[in-house]
This record gives C-alpha cells, structure tokens and sequence, in this order.
C-alpha cells in the first residue's frame, strides 16, 4: 500500500504544530512560528485564548450536541446576537464556511420558488472566486484547479470578470436568481471590490428583483476591522455566509439571511446534524462577546493601519521582489513579482514566518486580530530578512 492513511490532497510542509500560544505555533521539536496565517484568518483570537478555552471545557463538561429535533436554547441566544448586531432576522448554523455558501445557495434559489418564480434559479458568480470545495460552490468559480477531474457540475451558475459592473449586468436574464460574491477576494489574493461595483451590483438586485448574496467567510467577522467587511461600502445583502473566525478556531459556520430571503426555508427544506450544536455555540458566544466590542474593531483598524504602513516603508527596500500592498484591516496581501508560493515556502522554512500564499503572485498576511505592536514589528523584521536572504527560483 503506497496511499497515505490521511488521503493525499493537501500539500503538507514540513511545519507539525503540536502546541499554540496567542500568536504562536510550536512545532514538535520545538520549533516556534510567528503565526501570521491563524489557519487561514480563523484564529482570530490566536491559539489558546482563555475565555475561549474555558468556554469550550465548560460546555463540553455540561452538553457537547443534541439533535436539532429539539429546542436549543444556545442556538437560539448565539442567533439573536448576531440578528442583532447584523442586517439579518434569522440564522442556520453550519460546521463550515462551504456548508453556509451552500445554504445561501439553496436559500436564494427557494426564495423565487417561494414566490412562484422557480425559473430565476441562476447565480451570477465572479471570476478567481473562492467559496469551497463542494460541488455546489465549485460549480460558482472558473479556476480549473478546483473544478479539473469533478465534470459535470452543478448547472445553474455563471461566472463574469470581478470589479466589471457592465459584465455582471449583461449576465442579467429571467432566469437569475442573485449575485453571489466575496467584498474582498481572499484566495483570488486580497482583491477588494472597488465600492462602485458592489453598489452597482446592490442596486442591479434591487432593480431586477434578484438578491445580493455575500460570502464573507474570510473577510468578514472583524477582520477588516468592521464587524463585516459590507459595512465600509455603505450595503446591506440579503443572504450572507459566514464562518472561519465566527469560532475562533471551532468548527462553525452561519448563514444570515433578512427575513423576505428566508421566506422559502421553511421545515424540512434544509437541515445539519451537528450545525449549531452547543458547543459550537458556546464558542462562538465566547468570540463574539470579544470581537463584537467597539474598542476591539478600532483597534483592529488601528493596528491593521499600522502594520500597512510598516508593510509600504519596507517594500522600497526590495523593490526586486514587492510590488505593492492591497486589502483592508488586517486582511492584508503583499503582491509579488515572481511566485508568492515559492516565497511563503522561503519566510516558514527559513525565518519562522507563517503567511499563506494566493493568487496573483499574492502573500496573505492574516494574523490574529488581537495581535500588539511588537508581533507587528516581529513580523517586519522577519519579512525583511527573508526578503534579504531570498534567491529568484529563475536565479536560483
């Protein structure tokens, strides 16, 4: 037998964290990371946070899951928090942030059967997005990496160039049911939308009785220093998903939807066995009671401005390297002018730097979101020597 006992499909790195604390990983043997991925923007209170911890042992000493059969008086506290810190009325918890696009999908597509309009079933969707691995949200991207070998896929979805307002409109049919779009790219690599096309894109809904559906699974949840990433252009959506960072680190996803999108979910049209589950829902009370403050999203501003600036003065100094810094907050990219890949690979292996890699020569830099001014200059400086000390792979 050749095949591995975890199924191969995953490009594991030599980095075999075994223990976190707040903005660190240790390895196995010791090593220590400045943790600048916080697995892909989930870790938003970095590793180890007390009130998360001890808000998980307690829940898991009293009730861990029951079926969703029966009331749940954590789902339903969890949920009326985020009704009323958001534009939404109701929620559907999931495990994933491929589970809630799902549900805003199936959420969308109800609403115009609901209102005896089954034929507006189509998604307009944008080109380099990400929204999972399943078939439904790999059926809402045009990257050949995701979708390569899993033909035939979903019908029902169409993909334009993101940031082109003329492109989506002329997407517009009988048949369109929403757009369907991250704020900011994360994967397609810390792409903001620009605020005339997420407006536009706001206003062609309103105007052609379709619904605005956003995936704000990675820049959303205070990472951009809003509580949601939508907050800075001024709009308000109709469905959106949510998850990575909603848990800290737990497993747990939410899809929020007004009330007039919901109106087709009704029993029995959607269902987890473990969304919302109790522990879940512990963790992500003990997230938002932190995250949602006024005082921790400023400073989320405060300090993503900073480490920006920080990230702009070092860049001239490598000028053969660094193009340009994009993003919001600290959801932050470092374009590159050769493969960011081979770059990430050179900051963990060699400067104990962990970033992650995406598309468009781009390098995430997503720490925790309650990281101080010294993991900000630890990260520069490491940045730096890594930039120094980095050999071209066409000059290598």
């Amino acid at each position: 037998m050749t095949i591995t006992p975890l199924m191969p499909v995953y490009p594991r790195c030599g980095v075999r964290p075994v223990r976190g604390e707040g903005a660190y990983l240790f390895g196995e043997n010791g090593e220590r990371y400045l943790d600048f991925a916080s697995g892909i923007a989930v870790n938003i209170l970095g590793h180890g946070h007390p009130a998360l911890v001890k808000a998980i042992a307690d829940q898991a000493a009293t009730l861990m899951h029951v079926s969703n059969l029966y009331g749940s008086p954590q789902g339903e506290r969890f949920a009326q928090r985020l009704v009323d810190k958001t534009f939404a009325d109701t929620v559907f918890f999931t495990n994933s942030g491929a589970e809630a696009v799902e549900c805003a999908i199936k959420t969308a597509r109800r609403y115009h059967y609901a209102n005896g309009q089954p034929e507006k079933h189509r998604i307009i969707s944008f080109s380099n997005a990400f929204h999972g691995r399943t078939l439904g949200t790999i059926s809402a991207t045009n990257q050949p990496k995701m979708r390569d070998g899993f033909e035939p896929l979903l019908p029902g979805f169409t993909v334009v160039p993101f940031n082109d307002l003329a492109a989506a409109e002329a997407a517009i049919g009988p048949d369109a049911a929403g757009f369907l779009i991250e704020p900011i790219q994360g994967e397609g690599g810390i792409l903001p939308a620009t605020q005339e096309f997420l407006r536009g894109l706001r206003k062609l809904a309103d105007e052609h009785g379709m619904l605005l559906i956003l995936d704000e699974v990675q820049c959303g949840y205070a990472r951009t220093g809003t509580f949601f990433a939508h907050e800075q252009y001024g709009i308000t959506p109709d469905i959106m998903a949510v998850a990575k960072g909603i848990g800290g680190g737990f497993p747990l996803g939410a899809c929020l939807a007004t009330e007039e999108a919901a109106k087709g979910m009704v029993f029995g049209t959607h269902g987890s066995t473990y969304g919302g589950n109790p522990l879940a829902c512990a963790a992500g009370e003990a997230v938002l009671d932190i995250v949602g403050e006024p005082a921790f999203l400023e400073n989320v501003k405060q300090t993503g401005a900073r480490l920006r600036q920080a990230l702009e003065q070092m860049i001239p100094n490598h000028d053969h390297l660094f193009e340009s810094v994009r993003g919001m907050g600290l959801m932050l990219g470092i374009k590159l002018k050769s493969d960011s890949r081979a770059f990430v690979g050179h900051l963990r292996d060699k400067h104990g730097l962990l970033t992650v890699a995406a598309g468009d020569n781009v390098v995430r830099i997503l720490p925790p979101l309650n990281i101080d001014d010294s993991h900000v200059a630890e990260c520069i400086e490491r940045l730096s020597a890594g930039a120094r000390d980095y050999v071209l792979p066409e000059a290598a």
